[in-house]
């Protein structure tokens, strides 16, 4: 009889535990309070078992969060390049990721936090570290504008995809996206590098 290699399966009762816990402690402590020490102990889980379901702790939170996609992988193609094209790489990909199958998922949790707090500061939190802290580390304007211009930057985001995909407002629900590319990427612009 031969013998199976790989990684053993997991047990699907402790992986869900630990999604549970995490989602917990990230909803109560919020990512930066997070730690994987803590999500282990209440998962009653070693936190080498939380390592092994998940890697890193970025890779639990989006877990977790059943993010539609994973920014580290997107980012880095928005974020090379000029600077004067950063609105309208980050509107096209936003669009892309949004109008695409992953997208669902994005629906539905914006849809969950507009009236669930619990899942309104995850999404928050998601949005906050793994989106705008990455594009807001690249640009060079004064910090103490970093908060303002991110929220700026999310609400115009955010209110384009609840608008396409949510309220689906006509003619912003079918069109094509090149035309919003046009039409917001200079706001955007605007709200990353331009006096406030």
């Amino acid at each position: 009889m031969a013998r199976r290699t790989g990684r053993r399966p997991g047990n699907p009762a402790t992986r869900e535990a630990i999604l549970d816990a995490a989602r917990a402690t990230f909803g109560q402590r919020g990512y930066d309070g997070s730690t994987i020490r803590a999500i282990a102990a209440a998962a009653g889980v070693d936190p080498a078992l939380v390592h092994h379901y998940f890697g890193s702790k970025d890779q639990l939170f989006l877990a977790a969060m059943q993010a539609p996609f994973d920014p580290r992988e997107v980012l880095p193609a928005v974020l090379a390049g000029d600077r004067a094209g950063l609105g309208e790489r980050i509107v096209r990909t936003f669009l892309s990721v949004w109008d695409s199958p992953a997208g669902t998922a994005g629906i539905a949790m914006l849809r969950s936090a507009v009236s669930n707090e619990w899942t309104a500061r995850l999404l928050r939190e998601f949005v906050t570290i793994h989106v705008l802290r990455p594009i807001l580390d690249h640009v060079d304007v004064d910090p103490a504008e970093v908060p303002l211009r991110g929220s700026l930057l999310a609400s115009q985001l955010v209110g384009l995809a609840v608008m396409r995909h949510v309220i689906r407002l006509e003619p912003i629900a079918t069109a094509d996206p090149e035309v919003l590319v046009a039409a917001i990427a200079p706001t955007i612009g605007r709200y990353l590098t331009a006096p406030l």
